[in-house]
């Protein structure tokens, strides 16, 4: 045997315990989809029958009732409003709860594992479950709205910026506090110019997904253009179902650009 012979290996890319890891995580995923389909129960004929029901449905939308235009930008301006204003509400209170979700800013383990617990809290229960909440202490209208969108915003807007934090550079800081520069100087001067455009970032994108959600809110009586939808669709007047969904879409479209724009100006 020559010394080349003896040096030739059998190269494999997966060790056994990796392909064994694979199959298991393949073999599991399609026994989830398995019983996915049987618990929610597909009917074959109804999937049939889709097709012609979509053709119907978007029949019956055209032409858009136009007289709806105008109950539907009342809504629209409510709705603007409670995306912006819960916004705002949720930015004021994630700052300190951002703070203390820190390490590097709060270094108390405690009080870091409160904060998380905030933020996994707010992201974890849905904006219409929060509208529920808010409309049965608050009754139906846009208040209800405004805080469904500012207790779920919190968890979006202060675990990013609690990340923004994290990650700032210690030159600036070391410095700080090596010249005896107080908590607050070394969070204004120290922390926040390095996150000011992570923190803008965050609150416009932030703002932007609070419209689409704040959209669909008055379904469950939170006020803004869904109820002008939810009016619609039990009256299954689809003519007018049009033209809010046409609303949505242009409101949507205009918010998009106007953040882009005032991203590339702020920032």
């Amino acid at each position: 045997m020559t010394v080349a012979g003896g040096l030739q290996r059998d190269w494999q890319r997966f060790t056994p315990l990796q392909r064994l890891s694979r199959f298991g995580f393949y073999l599991f995923t399609v026994a989830a989809l398995v019983a996915s389909l049987r618990t929610i129960d597909v009917i074959p004929e109804f999937l049939y029958d889709a097709p012609d029901q979509m053709v119907d449905l978007v029949r019956r939308m055209w032409p858009p009732d136009l007289s709806y235009v105008g109950p539907t930008l009342k809504g629209l301006v409510e709705t603007l409003h409670i995306a912006t204003l819960g916004t705002l509400i949720a930015i004021a209170m994630a700052f300190p709860v951002g703070l203390l979700a820190a390490r590097n800013v709060t270094p108390s383990l405690p009080l870091n594992l409160f904060a998380k617990f905030v933020f996994v809290t707010s992201r974890s229960i849905n904006s219409l479950i929060w509208a529920l909440l808010f409309v049965a202490v608050f009754g139906p209208g846009p208040l209800a709205g405004t805080l469904a969108i500012a207790f779920r915003s919190i968890g979006f807007t202060g675990k990013l910026f609690a990340e923004a934090l994290e990650e700032s550079s210690k030159g600036s800081i070391e410095a700080l506090n090596a010249s005896g520069a107080s908590k607050l100087s070394t969070l204004l001067w120290g922390y926040w110019p390095q996150v000011r455009p992570a923190f803008w970032s965050i609150a416009l994108f932030r703002w932007d997904i609070n419209i689409r959600e704040s959209a669909v809110l008055g379904i469950v009586g939170a006020g803004g253009v869904g109820v002008a939808l939810d009016t619609a669709l039990n009256l299954l007047y689809w003519d007018q179902v049009a033209v809010v969904l046409i609303v949505i879409f242009a409101v949507v479209i205009l918010a998009e650009i106007l953040v882009t724009i005032l991203r590339s100006r702020i920032l």
